[in-house]
């Protein structure tokens, strides 16, 4: 699924509105991220990033109309470290605006949709060993650079593994955290507690 498509984009949202199984989670996890420097920034750097808030809050409010027909549930965004920590290697200034308005929209939601039973949380992660990187390194090297680079960079002594973010998520979607909405939850091996 391609969400800079529009006509992909649509098809997906008309799905969603004619689905008739209750759907009882959603979790928006895509991502685009290259470091480029603010004074660089082409108009296409800056829609890449914004537009995927717009596919986010489309797509997200036809599952949220869903839910509300069938009892509510839970929605987990997928924001990022970024959005509320700059990080002077890493110069992403449009990335990082998109992830902190995916927070900001976490919070939102969170408190139109209580009434409705839909808890709203977010995972704000740090560097993770992900595709997302390969943008900018080759995808067979991404495990190593980033182990390289970034290992020092956790106080946990680490990067982030897939397996980090899914436990998050799946505390989030779970009874386990039934009376948590609105909640920005740190995924970053100390980061955000402060830096090595």
């Amino acid at each position: 699924m391609n969400l800079y498509d529009k006509s992909q984009l649509s098809k997906l949202i008309s799905r969603i509105q004619d689905e008739t199984r209750p759907i009882k989670h959603l979790v928006n996890a895509a991502g685009f991220f290259k470091p480029v420097p603010f004074l660089e920034h082409q108009e296409e750097d800056y829609d890449l990033q914004l537009d995927l808030n717009k596919a986010f809050f489309f797509i997200t409010q036809g599952v949220a109309k869903k839910m509300k027909e069938t009892g509510g549930e839970s929605i987990v965004n997928i924001g990022s470290m970024w959005a509320h920590q700059a990080i002077k290697a890493t110069p992403s200034s449009a990335y990082s605006m998109q992830r902190a308005g995916l927070h900001s929209l976490t919070q939102h939601m969170a408190m139109e949709l209580a009434k409705y039973n839909i808890r709203v949380n977010a995972v704000a992660p740090s560097v993770v060993v992900t595709p997302i990187y390969k943008a900018f390194i080759n995808e067979d090297e991404i495990e190593e650079t980033l182990e390289e680079g970034f290992n020092a960079f956790h106080p946990i002594g680490r990067v982030g593994r897939p397996e980090d973010i899914a436990n998050a998520i799946d505390f989030l979607l779970s009874e386990n955290s039934s009376w948590i909405t609105g909640e920005i939850l740190n995924v970053d091996g100390g980061v955000m507690a402060g830096r090595n």
